[in-house]
């Protein structure tokens, strides 16, 4: 393991520039999606000094950079509205044109995190996607969906290419798509009718400080940064810090791109305080710098309920509570709630079957909150406010878009006295009043969950369908 690891960190991506005609990293490559509508980023490599010339097929203007000392050049190019049309681009440095075919201008989503956003619309061994047969029966030739899955690869030195090429959706190709992103990318292109390209760069496993770059990390001062280090701290490759952010992130960071949906948080369970959500804030401004266009869209989902040892314990509900802080603290940012993205059976299963409400709701968050569609509801009701008075729990909810279901029959509410201890607990929703929780075995209420264990699925929902985000009204350790 720590040959191949040692091999990958010293991998770099080099081009011998004498003699050869322009080099572009395999990101760019035919079929793929470019940001509609922007200064988008195109870059190589070259013979050093070399002018670049940049031709594109709708319009009549070219671009020009110089490439430097080492052979690289980058240079931007304004893209058109996404039209329907195929396009083409030209490069050029003097030794021999490349070209890029059966481009098209849409919008570009980068699908990150781990293996639940990795997780394709095939399935994993045991682990198989609802609706699989669907979507490849569904999935034309000529689809406005297209995807490029970035190889994992772990680095000590930051990568600037990758072993990639675009695809488009086809019963043929479909399956290899992510299938939180493909019903994301399905459910805008629906709504927008527009292509939607999805930047598919993660790995299984991984945690938030394993896409940190040197200089945070080292801000952190509790991680290593070192060869020697990593492997020590973390023999299980997909923890390690640094290396997959070098490796797999890095490559995609000179694309132009509308958001980020991020799909994480397994790994990190057990992390202390706030340093989950501090962390993801990291990660998200790191990259946003990268990218280079502002605050762009940053949207979360949450864990789905998993035993993860034992599942009355709250260690993996005190991670889903890190991630609602998260989407508050970073500016343009979202939550998608997955409590209700489970089946009974799937108790062990980390990767759990129901991706399209999964890809759906992170499309609702877009189209909300991006594109403006004042109209979707794309927040869950989550908690605001509770009251009590004697032995009744009066719990005031938020974005419930004016209504809470069920009015009868409530499941998972437990409620709590002085000594701590929870109690399942009935609930009924009162319209003006909340949702009323009281439990015979605690006269004396004095705190109220929400599905708030490592495994435990409720029923509440708001006028859209969304479900109730788990939560806790005290600040107990456990």
């Amino acid at each position: 393991m720590h040959k191949r690891f040692l091999i990958f960190s010293a991998m770099s991506v080099v081009f011998a520039c004498a003699g050869a005609k322009v080099r572009l990293p395999h990101v760019l490559g035919d079929n793929m999606v470019i940001q509609q509508d922007a200064d988008v980023r195109l870059w190589g490599w070259a013979r050093p000094g070399a002018a670049v010339k940049v031709a594109a097929s709708w319009t009549e203007a070219s671009v020009e950079a110089c490439a430097d000392g080492r052979g690289r050049w980058q240079l931007t190019v304004k893209s058109p509205k996404a039209d329907g049309r195929r396009l083409g681009l030209s490069f050029d440095d003097g030794d021999g044109a490349v070209s890029l075919n059966n481009v098209m201008a849409g919008e570009v989503w980068v699908c990150a995190g781990q293996s639940n956003m990795e997780m394709p619309v095939k399935g994993f061994d045991d682990c198989p996607v609802e609706g699989y047969n669907e979507v490849v029966a569904g999935a034309r030739a000529d689809s406005l969906i297209r995807f490029v899955k970035i190889p994992s690869v772990m680095s000590m030195t930051r990568l600037d290419d990758a072993q990639c090429g675009w695809e488009q959706c086809a019963p043929s190709t479909v399956g290899d798509a992510s299938a939180a992103g493909y019903f994301f990318a399905k459910t805008l292109t629906e709504a927008l009718g527009v292509p939607v390209g999805l930047v598919m760069a993660n790995k299984g496993g991984s945690r938030v400080e394993s896409w940190l770059g040197e200089a945070n990390l080292k801000k952190l001062g509790t991680e290593p940064t070192d060869t020697a280090g990593i492997v020590k701290q973390f023999p299980e490759d997909y923890k390690r810090t640094l290396v997959w952010g070098n490796g797999t992130f890095a490559p995609i960071e000179n694309l132009t791109v509308r958001g980020i949906l991020f799909y994480q948080g397994c790994s990190n369970v057990g992390a202390p305080g706030n340093q989950y959500s501090d962390r993801v804030a990291m990660l998200a401004a790191q990259w946003r710098g990268a990218f280079g266009r502002g605050d762009i869209p940053f949207y979360i989902v949450q864990i789905a309920p998993y035993e993860s040892g034992r599942a009355d314990g709250t260690w993996s509900a005190m991670l889903r509570e890190q991630q609602v802080r998260a989407s508050r603290i970073i500016p343009n940012s979202g939550l998608v709630c997955t409590n209700d993205c489970v089946y009974p059976w799937e108790l062990r299963q980390i990767h759990p079957s129901q991706k399209r409400k999964v890809g759906e709701r992170l499309a609702y968050q877009a189209l909300n909150k991006t594109y403006g569609f004042g109209a979707v509801r794309c927040e869950s009701p989550s908690f605001k406010r509770l009251t009590v008075s004697g032995d009744t729990c009066y719990v005031e909810l938020e974005n419930t878009y004016g209504g809470v279901s069920p009015l009868e029959g409530m499941e998972g509410f437990e409620v709590a006295g002085a000594d701590k201890v929870f109690h399942k607990a009935g609930a009924r929703y009162v319209p003006g009043r909340g949702v009323v929780v009281t439990c015979p075995e605690v006269a004396a209420p004095v705190a109220v969950r929400y599905c708030f264990r490592n495994f435990m699925t409720g029923n509440v929902s708001n006028m859209g369908g969304l479900p109730l985000v788990p939560f806790r009204t005290d600040d107990w350790d456990e």
